[in-house]
Formats: C-alpha cells, structure tokens, sequence
C-alpha cells in the first residue's frame, strides 16, 4: 500500500540513526569519495597503476549463510592468509571483525563462506578483501546477487535465535551486510490499515504464544523520560499456532499525543510476564524497508487538533507508528 502523504522526520525520529548508512573514512580502510578518488587516478598517471576494483557476487542460502564469490586480479595468486574480512561499523572489539578463509574456486576466482552457523552481531558490516600479500585490506565492491532463498524465508519452527544478513550496496558504491540476531523473533507480515487503527498480522518465532498474550505500542520518548511517559497502549493477540494477528487503535495513540512528531514502537508479548519481543521484518531480501515499504499516515481527531497517524518501518527494520500533529509539516 502506497502512502497517500509523507511525513517529515523530526524530534524523537532521529533516535534511529545508529543504523544510519555511515561509511568508514579513507584513513580507517574505508573507501574515499568520489572526488578522492578521481584525485587518486591523476596522482597515479605517471606512477603504478591503480589496483583494479574486486567485486564480490553474493548467493544466500536458506538457512541465513552467505557465499561470495570474487574474481581474482590479474597476475595475483593469494596466500594461504587471504581472507574476506567483515567490520562492523562502529566497533572496536573483539567480536567487530570476522575474518572468512578466502581460496581459489576455479580459475581465476576466489570464494569464502559465511555459514549460518557463525555467529554476526546485529549492525552493519562493511566487507574488504585481505590478499595476503602485505597490502592494506581493500574494500569489496558488489556484484551480482542472488538472494532468491531469502524470499518469504520460513525458519524452522523451534529456531532459538535467528540470524539474517542481507547485502547491499552502500551509498558510496561498496559492499555491506545488514545483520540482525534476534530470538525471540516476531516477524510482520501483512498491515491493513484502516481510518481506525492498523491489523497486523505475523508470525512469531523461538516462543510460542499463550495465555495473556498481548501486543504493546510503547511512545519512543519513554525511553528518555519514563517517569513522564505515557503508558503503553495495548491490546489482545488472536493467535493460531505461531501465527497471530492484532489491532492497534488510532483513537489511544491520538489521546495521549502532546505535541510535534510521536513515534510509537511496537512489541509483541508471548504471555503475561513474558519479556517482550520487538515486532520487525526481516525475512525478505529488503535490506532498508523503510525507503520500500510505504503506508499511509491517516487523518485522526484529537480534541481540536488533527493529526495524522501511520505505520512505517525504522532505519532497523523494526515496526513503530508515527503520530504527527498539525505543525509537523
């Protein structure tokens, strides 16, 4: 469904940004930009030539493994050492770099694999290429994909946790993966939204639903201010199996707005007293929801205000609901 009108991102929105597409500087192995790259060439005219891009085709199995395939430079044979290297942006520790063995696969190509099994914290992950050759890591370009499993993908029933990596290409051109680790895990499916409220339908993996189970909407701002924040709005589950659906009324959302751009995240809880699970799409081959998946942002009455509420997916992928008042442009 096709969003009748946008809404501007303000205020508590920007809490998001820990996923913000940001790429590594030049000087910490990243790629420069465009104009460092063209001052390279020229400095480069009259010296060695300039190392050929590697690009990394990408093949996703079922089960949430990655295979990337390169294609060797000329004249290079690699050494034992070569590796494809992951960093996740942002860290530092031991658990950022994940170092994949990266050996020849037919002539003039090179693979390493990424297994299910091997564990990749939630985050994005930039992916660069060790030759073993002495050479500073060089960052990896995309290929070709193919992610086809990764369509409408249904884990095993009794999966603990679940892991998703996605690739795609970052703005500057180079290769990435987007990761989530989650269990329990509580996957969106189908959103019909109505003048009333929104239905959402799902699927819920690593718990099983059960008495009192309920779905919460709980307003962002109480995370910085609890003692102030209102109270979630919740609501029953209609369950069938692992399956469940619900609804969320606009009218409760609207009533405890006070001013600009609200937005509301939603979990899921499996049962009275049970931790919550955060409600998100991960399933498919959508790295970025948020710039596919489109809702529209409804017109509801609160008081003498007119505001206008809608569902949308975060820079993460989760599911949250933005109110947004009059001004909110």
């Amino acid at each position: 469904m096709t969003a009748s009108r946008q809404l501007s991102w303000t205020g508590d929105e920007t809490k998001e940004s820990a996923a913000i597409d940001q790429e590594a500087t030049a000087g910490s192995g990243g790629a420069p930009d465009g104009r460092a790259r063209r001052a390279g060439r020229r400095k480069r005219a009259d010296g060695p030539a300039a190392p050929a891009e590697l690009r990394a085709d990408c093949i996703a199995d079922s089960a949430g493994g990655l295979t990337f395939d390169l294609t060797a430079p000329q004249d290079t044979a690699p050494a034992w050492s070569a590796a494809l290297v992951l960093r996740r942006r942002g860290g530092d520790g031991a658990d950022d770099e994940v170092r994949l063995p990266l050996g020849p696969n037919g002539a003039g190509r090179l693979r390493a694999v990424l297994p299910s099994t091997v564990a990749l914290g939630e985050g994005r992950w930039n992916a660069y290429a060790d030759l073993g050759d002495g050479d500073a890591l060089r960052r990896l370009q995309p290929g070709l994909n193919d992610l086809r499993s990764l369509v409408d993908r249904r884990p095993l029933a009794g999966i603990g946790r679940l892991g998703v990596r996605i690739p795609y290409a970052t703005k500057l051109g180079n290769l990435a993966l987007r990761s989530w680790l989650r269990g329990p895990h509580a996957e969106a499916g189908d959103i019909l939204v109505t003048p009333d409220g929104m239905t959402v339908s799902g699927r819920l993996y690593g718990a099983a639903p059960a008495a009192g189970a309920l779905a919460e909407a709980r307003a962002r701002r109480a995370a910085g201010s609890p003692e102030t924040a209102p109270a979630p709005v919740t609501v029953p589950l209609t369950v069938d199996g692992p399956e469940f659906c619900f609804t969320l009324p606009y009218e409760e959302l609207a009533d405890r707005w006070e001013h600009g751009t609200e937005p509301w995240d939603l979990w899921l809880r499996p049962a009275e007293g049970a931790h919550p699970v955060r409600i998100a799409r991960l399933l498919d081959d959508v790295a970025d929801k948020k710039q596919v998946f489109s809702y529209p942002a409804l017109p509801v009455s609160a008081g003498a205000a007119q505001l206008r509420i809608g569902p949308y997916y975060t820079l993460d992928n989760d599911l949250a609901v933005r109110v947004a008042g009059p001004d909110a442009g």
